[in-house]
């Protein structure tokens, strides 16, 4: 069994080597270890430092191109060399390398095919109580949507089988953390998560500005991708609320009317037949919207078989 660790990478010459020096040589059930850097526009020595400690696997972008896409890039150039396990790390050494070899064992295993290591942000002395409390909040948002019950869904510090690789699409520019756990609760990937520490804080993130640019990323993706997979259980819940707040100002008239009011209701009929319509609207956007997805689902069915041509069985 061939593992391969990525470590996207953007300007990391001084963090890399302590990565780099920490990741373990041998793992049980694993055969071959490989480390593949994908330089996402560096312009430091960060590649220079890379091939000064060994490594031999490179995906090199003449700019920035972000997270999600230095992801997939690494995890195509990975399956193309017979990678059977992908795990991602950071460049900035927050993730203790030392863990790759617990991280990858539900894999190894057979119990799992994604595995994420929960950093227990509630011990992280650098996170503000703040941050920790939105990390668990966007933990049970990421969780509720995906149908799964994770405790850290933020953490980028992950294990992925070459049968979840292959059946996971990318399609987000920001970060592939929230996108995969969405897609992987949809197509019934088994996902697991391991405790892990973390090290101490080496700079601030470049993923994003603030907390607030974070949440509300990460937001928009998990909602954009719940809307890929289940559009129609949010534009039914829609439908069913702007129905009933339609139905109260009809009901309200007719009560009037029945106990002899001879008042002009007639805003109450306007708001409620305004609100009715919206709601069968909001009906048939919904089902437009899951024929789409089903329309999505044969096309990714192609596109597994695509890939499975691509990266051999």
């Amino acid at each position: 069994m061939k593992l391969f660790i990525q470590i996207p990478c953007l300007n990391e010459e001084q963090t890399l080597p302590a990565v780099l020096e920490t990741i373990p040589t041998a793992i049980e059930g694993i055969d071959e270890i490989e480390v593949l850097v994908i330089d996402d526009g560096s312009t430091d020595r960060t590649v220079e430092v890379a091939k000064a400690h060994g490594v031999r696997h490179f995906v090199r972008h003449t700019t920035n191109m972000g997270l999600a896409r230095s992801f997939r890039d690494g995890v195509d150039y990975a399956l193309l060399h017979g990678a059977d396990i992908v795990v991602n790390t950071d460049g900035d050494n927050q993730y203790p390398q030392a863990q790759i070899a617990e991280l990858v064992q539900p894999i190894v295993h057979g119990e799992a095919d994604i595995v994420i290591g929960d950093r227990q942000t509630r011990t992280i002395e650098h996170f503000s109580g703040f941050k920790k409390l939105m990390q668990r909040f966007g933990s049970w948002v990421a969780s509720r949507a995906a149908g799964l019950d994770l405790p850290d869904a933020a953490s980028g510090f992950r294990a992925y089988s070459k049968y979840s690789l292959i059946r996971l699409n990318i399609v987000t520019r920001f970060s592939y953390c929230m996108e995969t756990i969405v897609q992987a609760g949809y197509k019934r990937l088994a996902i697991a998560s391991v405790p892990i520490t973390t090290n101490a804080k080496t700079r601030e993130s470049r993923l994003f500005k603030n907390i607030w640019q974070h949440m509300f990323q990460s937001g928009s993706a998990i909602a954009r991708v719940y809307l890929m997979y289940r559009p129609m259980a949010l534009f039914a819940w829609v439908a069913v609320v702007l129905g009933a707040l339609g139905l109260w100002p009809l009901v309200r008239y007719l009560v009037l009317i029945v106990s002899g009011s001879t008042g002009n209701h007639l805003q109450s009929i306007i708001l409620g037949v305004v609100l009715l319509i919206t709601a069968l609207l909001s009906l048939v956007i919904g089902v437009v919207a899951d024929l789409t997805r089903m329309n999505r689902t044969l096309a990714e069915e192609q596109l597994d078989l695509q890939k499975l041509a691509r990266y051999g069985d």
